[in-house]
C-alpha cells in the first residue's frame, strides 16, 4: 500500500483522478448546514410548490445539513459530469409528430453512470488517505440524486457554479448541463471558494417556460413544471397545462437550453451519456403503439423506464392532441380501449383535439360503458369549452 498523502497532495490526487475517470468538475465544501438553502426548501414546501412529491416535506428536516444524513462527515466532495447535447435541444419542439425527450434521458440512466465513477474514485481516495487520529480508517459514502441531500446548493458551496434563476446549477464552463454526484467523507479537506451568482439581469429561462412555472426568479412551482407533469406526478395533467406541453413526452429542456452560459458548453465526452439515435426524435405514432413489454425493451437502462408505460403513453397522447396531425388519429383511437384509465382519459382528450366532431359523436356510447371516473370526466368535458 502506498504511503498516505498530505492533505495538499491528496487534493491534487483527487482532482487528477476525478478527471481520469471522466468527471468534468470537482469541488470541495464543508459538511455544514446551509441555512439559506434550508430556508428556501422550507418556503418551497410551505407554498405547496412540491405538488405530489410527498417525499420532499417528509425529508425536509434531514436535508438541512449533511450531518443529518451522516454526523461523522466532515467534507463533501461534489463532482460534475457534463451531459451537454450535440445538437440544439429545442429544435425537436418544432416537429409536432415527434416526441421530445429531455436531453438527460436520451441515453443511459445517469444515476448508474455517475455512481459507478463515484465509487471508484472514493475507493482510490481512501487508499491514499491513511487513517483517522484514532487509528480507524476514514469513511466515505457516495450519493447521486437519491438521498436527502441538496445537491445544487452543495455544488455552489463547492465552487462548481451557482444555482441560477431556473433553480438548476449553472457552470461557467458547462452551462446548465452538469450531472452532480457527491462523496461524503470523514476526511478533512480544505474547501473551495463557493460559486458566485452570475445571472445578472438575465431572465431568459423565466421567459422561456411554456407553462410559466417560475412565480419569480430562483423560485419554481413544480406543479406547473413540464418535467414534474410528465415524470414526477401520477395524477392527470390539468387541462389548462396540456396544450403548453406541446410535444414534450418526457421532461423539458427549455429553461436550461436558453441559458447564455451554454455558449461555453461542449457536447458530453462520456459515451454512455451521448444521445441514442432512436431517442433523438422518436415518432409519436410508434410511441403510442407501445405495450408494456415493448416499452420495457425500448427503455431498458434508461431513466424513462421508471415512470412506467401507462404514464409515458399518456404523455404521448397529450403530445398527439397538440400535434394537429390527423395521421395520428388511428393510434389515438386505438388507445381509447386501453386497459389503463389514465391512457384512455388522455386518448379521449387527444381525440377531442384532433377530431372534435368524431369525439362528440362517440361520447354517448362511450359513457354508457365507461366505469372509471377519470375517463368519464374527460368524455363529459368534450361538449364544454374546457375540453
Amino acid at each position: 500500500m502506498a504511503d498516505p498523502l498530505s492533505p495538499a497532495a491528496l487534493r491534487r490526487f483527487l482532482d487528477a483522478d476525478a478527471r481520469r475517470l471522466g468527471f468534468d468538475a470537482v469541488g470541495v465544501a464543508r459538511a455544514s448546514e446551509n441555512t439559506a438553502a434550508a430556508a428556501g426548501l422550507e418556503a418551497f414546501v410551505d407554498a405547496g410548490f412540491h405538488g405530489t412529491m410527498g417525499w420532499l416535506p417528509e425529508t425536509a428536516s434531514r436535508r438541512r445539513s449533511v450531518g443529518s444524513l451522516w454526523p461523522e462527515a466532515r467534507t463533501v466532495i461534489v463532482l460534475g459530469l457534463n451531459y451537454g447535447p450535440d445538437e440544439d435541444p429545442l429544435a425537436i419542439n418544432a416537429r409536432p409528430d415527434r416526441g421530445a425527450i429531455s436531453v438527460y434521458a436520451r441515453h443511459r440512466d445517469y444515476h448508474d453512470v455517475v455512481k459507478g465513477k463515484l465509487k471508484e474514485l472514493a475507493g482510490r481516495l481512501l487508499a491514499r488517505a491513511g487513517t483517522q487520529a484514532d487509528g480507524e480508517p476514514h469513511g466515505v459514502k457516495v450519493f447521486v440524486d437519491t438521498a436527502p441531500l441538496m445537491e445544487k446548493p452543495l455544488g455552489q458551496a463547492a465552487g462548481l457554479g451557482w444555482q441560477g434563476k431556473h433553480t438548476n446549477l449553472v457552470s461557467r464552463a458547462h452551462g446548465s448541463w452538469l450531472f452532480l454526484g457527491s462523496i461524503l467523507t470523514t476526511l478533512d479537506l480544505a474547501p473551495d471558494e463557493p460559486g458566485e451568482d452570475s445571472c445578472g439581469s438575465c431572465r431568459r429561462c423565466q421567459d422561456a417556460c411554456p407553462t410559466h412555472a417560475f412565480p419569480e426568479p430562483y423560485r419554481l412551482d413544480a406543479r406547473r413544471c413540464i418535467s414534474y407533469l410528465t415524470i414526477e406526478t401520477r395524477h392527470v395533467v390539468p387541462r389548462d397545462l396540456r396544450a403548453p406541453i406541446g410535444n414534450r413526452v418526457y421532461g423539458c429542456d427549455d429553461c436550461l437550453a436558453v441559458c447564455p452560459w451554454n455558449k461555453f458548453a461542449s457536447a458530453a465526452r462520456e459515451a454512455k451519456l451521448r444521445a441514442r439515435d432512436d431517442l433523438r426524435a422518436p415518432a409519436l405514432s410508434e410511441l403510442l403503439a407501445l405495450d408494456d413489454r415493448a416499452f420495457r425493451a425500448l427503455f431498458a437502462g434508461s431513466p424513462i423506464k421508471r415512470i412506467g408505460r401507462d404514464k409515458f403513453v399518456s404523455n404521448c397522447l397529450i403530445a398527439a392532441g397538440n400535434s394537429a396531425d390527423p395521421a395520428l388519429l388511428p393510434p389515438v383511437r386505438e388507445r381509447l380501449g386501453d386497459a389503463a384509465p389514465l391512457v384512455r382519459a388522455m386518448a379521449v382528450w387527444a381525440l377531442a383535439r384532433l377530431a372534435p366532431a368524431d369525439a362528440l359523436a362517440a361520447r354517448a356510447a362511450a359513457l354508457h360503458n365507461e366505469r372509471d371516473d377519470l375517463v368519464r370526466s374527460e368524455w363529459d368535458a368534450i361538449d364544454r369549452q374546457d375540453a
